[in-house]
C-alpha cells in the first residue's frame, strides 16, 4: 500500500514537471503554426527573457562589462531595484521590441522562402541572442525571485495525508506553474480559434503568398506571433529560472521540449500540454519502476539516470508509428 501511495506521489510530481516542459513547448507551437517552421531559438528566448528580467529587477546597467572594458570604468548598476510586477511588464515590452526587430531585420527578407531557410535563420538567431544576453547581462548564474512561493506545500501535504494517510511532497512553485499554464493555454486556444488574428495566423502558416493575396499582413502576423512567443518564453523563463537559477544552460530546455512536440504534435496548443504531461509522468514513473528491488531481482539489472533519455526513446517510438503526434495534423501530399 505504501508503495502504491509513493507511486501516486511520483505521478503527481511527474504531472507538475510535465507542465514545466509544456510551457517551453508552447512557444514552439505558436511559431510553427504561424510560419510552418521549427523555431530553434525558442529556448534561447526563454533564457534572454529571464536574463533581462533579472537585470531590470536589480537595476543592472546593460552592456556594463563591455562599457567598462572600453572606457576603463566600473559601472555595475544604477543603484535601484525595480518591483517584480513592473519588471515583468518592462521585460514583456522588451520581448515585443525584440519581435519587431526580428521581423524587420530577418523575417521580412525571407517571405516565400523554403522552410529550411527559415529554420536556419532561427539557428543563427539563437546563437546571436545567446551572445547578446551574455554581453548585456553577464554570464554569471543569477537568482530570480518574483514573489512566487517555493518549497514544499504544507497545505497539500496535510490535505493528502488526511485523505490517504500519506502526505504528498509537492513543490508550491510547481502548483503555481500548473495554474499559470492552464490559464495560458486556455487564452491561447481561445485566441487561435475565435479571433480574426488567430485565423489569419493559421492562414499564414498554410501559405505565405496566398495569405498576402487576400490582404493578410504577413509582417503584422509575424510580429504578433513572435511577441506572443516571447511572452510565453518569459513565463517559461520565470518558472525555470526561479526553480533552477538563471544560467546559460537554461537555453537547453528547448531540447526537452522536442519530445513533447513529437508526442503532442507541432500544430496543437493542447497537444503541447498533453505531450508535456505524458513525458513528465512517463519519465518519473519509469525511473521509479526501474529503481525498485523487484525490478532488479526480476531482470537482473537496474537502470539509472533514465530521465535524461526516456523522453527521447518515447518520442522515437511515436515517430515510427505516429509521426504527426497525438493531436497534430496528418500531412497528405498529392503525388
Amino acid at each position: 500500500m505504501e508503495q502504491l501511495l509513493y507511486a501516486s506521489e511520483v505521478v503527481v510530481n511527474g504531472l507538475m514537471a510535465g507542465v514545466m516542459y509544456a510551457l517551453v513547448a508552447l512557444g514552439f507551437v505558436l511559431i510553427y503554426k504561424a510560419s510552418g517552421v521549427f523555431n530553434y531559438a525558442q529556448g534561447v528566448l526563454a533564457l534572454f527573457a529571464a536574463l533581462t528580467l533579472v537585470g531590470i529587477q536589480q537595476g543592472q546597467v546593460p552592456f556594463a562589462h563591455l562599457i567598462n572594458a572600453i572606457t576603463g570604468g566600473h559601472l555595475d548598476s544604477f543603484g535601484w531595484t525595480v518591483p517584480s510586477l513592473l519588471a515583468i511588464l518592462l521585460t514583456a515590452g522588451v520581448m515585443v521590441i525584440l519581435a519587431i526587430l526580428i521581423e524587420k531585420l530577418v523575417l521580412k527578407h525571407l517571405v516565400g522562402q523554403d522552410p529550411i531557410i527559415l529554420f536556419m535563420a532561427t539557428i543563427g538567431l539563437a546563437y546571436f541572442l545567446e551572445g547578446l544576453g551574455d554581453l548585456m547581462w553577464g554570464a554569471n548564474v543569477k537568482t530570480l525571485d518574483v514573489g512566487l512561493p517555493q518549497g514544499l506545500s504544507e497545505t497539500m501535504e496535510s490535505w493528502t495525508n488526511s485523505l490517504t494517510g500519506y502526505g504528498f511532497f509537492i513543490d508550491r512553485l510547481d502548483i503555481w506553474a500548473t495554474v499559470i499554464a492552464a490559464l495560458l493555454v486556455a487564452a491561447l486556444v481561445a485566441f487561435s480559434q475565435y479571433t480574426k488574428q488567430g485565423r489569419a495566423m493559421r492562414a499564414v502558416a498554410d501559405d505565405h503568398q496566398a495569405a498576402l493575396s487576400v490582404g493578410i499582413s504577413l509582417r503584422f502576423i509575424w510580429v504578433m506571433v513572435w511577441s506572443i512567443a516571447g511572452f510565453v518564453a518569459l513565463v517559461a523563463g520565470i518558472m525555470w529560472g526561479t526553480k533552477s537559477g538563471v544560467q546559460f544552460s537554461l537555453s537547453l530546455i528547448a531540447l526537452k521540449a522536442l519530445p513533447v512536440l513529437m508526442l503532442g504534435g507541432f500544430t496543437s496548443i493542447p497537444g503541447a500540454i498533453v505531450g508535456g504531461l505524458i513525458i513528465g509522468v512517463g519519465e518519473k514513473l519509469f525511473e521509479f519502476v526501474t529503481s525498485q528491488a523487484w525490478f532488479a531481482s526480476t531482470f537482473g539489472f537496474t537502470l539509472s539516470a533514465t530521465e535524461s533519455w526516456f523522453a527521447y526513446v518515447l518520442a522515437l517510438i511515436f515517430l515510427v508509428f505516429r509521426p504527426q503526434g497525438l493531436f497534430g495534423e496528418k500531412i497528405i501530399e498529392r503525388v
